[in-house]
């Protein structure tokens, strides 16, 4: 096939991240105002349930649940036609596989929003929660947590490496908005894996003590920041960086190259900065 046989995927990868940036908004947003009011920061659950009973609440719920299955079929898609070819070695493989695991969680996100729509309220639990505790009643429960939870954390690890290391780049064009608002990139997806490390620590504090109420979700990432030092003004310089994490899931919904379906003549940023070093 040639590169540009691919091109109705652009379409369902543009809204799965516009969805993925209006969950971080919504995150960041209810967060922030909670903290401004002397309240705490909510997770992903609590702040869509609060879309219930925000104006126009249900009408965002809804594109979220447009945008995270978007954002699901675009990772499946991603993942087994290789549209941004990341190959088939070992390297390649785990990243496509990873693919799969982040556009399951996407989906799970885009079904709790669509549940709202028909709920009477009550709701803003953590999921992760409730997963951890019925896998602590497997035969070997405990061991494949913990396994899972040190997972979690080398994707957190590898998150933040790829803001510092600027691996992003090769996935975006190069105009004069990613250029100048680079760091606002590099800051949110450095913020994204600091938060999803944490997620991983406590599913691993979680299965050392065989409690499910150890692990869970944003929300408790936050709550376990908040008890640091200096965790209020820790926990929202976290939230400024899901703010960023959101404009950089927005800025790949209007600028993210898919390699099987772009042509040869698009500058990545990472390609112009390779042509300015030379």
């Amino acid at each position: 096939m040639s590169d540009r046989d691919f091109g109705w995927a652009v379409p369902i990868m543009r809204a799965g991240y516009a969805g993925r940036a209006l969950v971080y908004f919504t995150v960041a947003g209810f967060s922030l105002w909670a903290l401004w009011q002397g309240g705490s920061a909510k997770g992903t659950s609590s702040a869509l349930a609060r879309l219930e009973t925000t104006t126009g609440g249900g009408v965002v719920l809804f594109l979220i649940f447009v945008g995270m299955v978007a954002y699901a079929v675009w990772r499946l898609l991603d993942a087994a036609y290789d549209l941004e070819a990341y190959g088939s070695d070992g390297e390649g493989t785990v990243a496509r596989l990873g693919m799969l695991v982040t556009g399951a969680v996407h989906l799970a996100i885009g079904i709790a929003a669509f549940s709202l729509l028909f709920s009477t309220g009550g709701g803003g639990g953590s999921s992760i929660t409730s997963a951890v505790g019925a896998i602590l009643g497997w035969p070997g429960g405990r061991w494949i947590l913990g396994i899972g939870g040190l997972v979690v954390i080398g994707a957190g690890i590898f998150y933040a490496y790829k803001g510092i290391a600027e691996k992003y780049r090769a996935h975006l064009r190069s105009n004069e908005f990613t250029r100048n608002w680079n760091w606002v990139l590099k800051l949110g997806l450095i913020a994204q894996g600091g938060v999803i490390a944490v997620i991983g620590g406590l599913i691993l504090y979680a299965a050392m003590r065989a409690d499910p109420q150890e692990a869970g979700g944003v929300g408790a990432a936050f709550s376990w920041i908040s008890e640091q030092a200096y965790g209020q003004i820790l926990v929202a310089a976290v939230c400024v960086g899901l703010v960023c994490f959101g404009i950089f899931c927005a800025v790949n919904a209007r600028y993210r190259i898919v390699n099987r379906a772009a042509g040869d003549d698009i500058e990545t940023l990472a390609g112009r900065a390779a042509r300015k070093a030379t």
